[in-house]
């Protein structure tokens, strides 16, 4: 059962790793920012909507995927503190919850409420902001400055199953370089996740 389990997550990774080659490039400034996409609280919200005076975080994510829920507490931890900081931050489902059912946007709420989400954990309706940063994986995350480009693609850190053992916390490192004005070493990292499951 173990080595299912194994082969299951290598195979994921394998996947986000060669699809995730197309996603924007450095410097991209973020598509689609005005689509108005429906948060667990009731209110519509839109990525230009939430533009930080420090940045702006785009966060692709689920419920479902092992990888999310893995590193969801970290995820919640670091977003909450940065946004205290001047850094707008947006998490966005494009899952077509039909074919994933953990996804409805009455599990997202429940999820948001569990984790202490103080940011919006939206509905992308058609999948259509998704396809428009050529996101692939969940989760997946697009950090851009204050003048809207695109400064650093990838993953949280280098470990989702364990925090302790984490050695390269990617993600953190480049808001916190942003934050000071300083120069983001890593930008651009492979991203293990689950696939999105596309609304046709």
């Amino acid at each position: 059962m173990k080595k299912s389990a194994s082969v299951l997550f290598a195979a994921l990774a394998l996947a986000a790793f060669t699809l995730n080659a197309a996603a924007l490039e450095l410097g991209d400034k973020p598509p689609k920012t005005d689509v108005k996409m429906k948060g667990t609280d009731g209110k519509d919200y839109t990525i230009a909507g939430v533009k930080g005076a420090k940045g702006t975080l785009v966060i692709f994510s689920c419920n479902h995927c092992p990888f999310v829920v893995a590193w969801e507490e970290r995820i919640a931890a670091l977003c909450n503190e940065f946004m205290k900081k001047g850094v707008g931050i947006i998490q966005i489902n494009s899952n077509d919850y039909n074919r994933s059912k953990s996804d409805t946007p009455e599990l997202m709420a429940q999820r948001s409420k569990e984790r202490g989400f103080e940011f919006p954990y939206v509905v992308d309706a058609t999948s259509e902001v998704a396809r428009a940063f050529k996101a692939t994986v969940t989760p997946e995350f697009f950090l851009f400055d204050a003048d809207d480009k695109l400064v650093f693609h990838g993953a949280l850190d280098d470990n989702h199953r364990n925090a302790s053992a984490a050695t390269q916390h990617y993600l953190k490192n480049a808001l916190a370089a942003l934050l000071k004005g300083e120069a983001i070493t890593v930008h651009r990292t492979k991203t293990p996740g689950c696939t999105i499951k596309f609304r046709e």
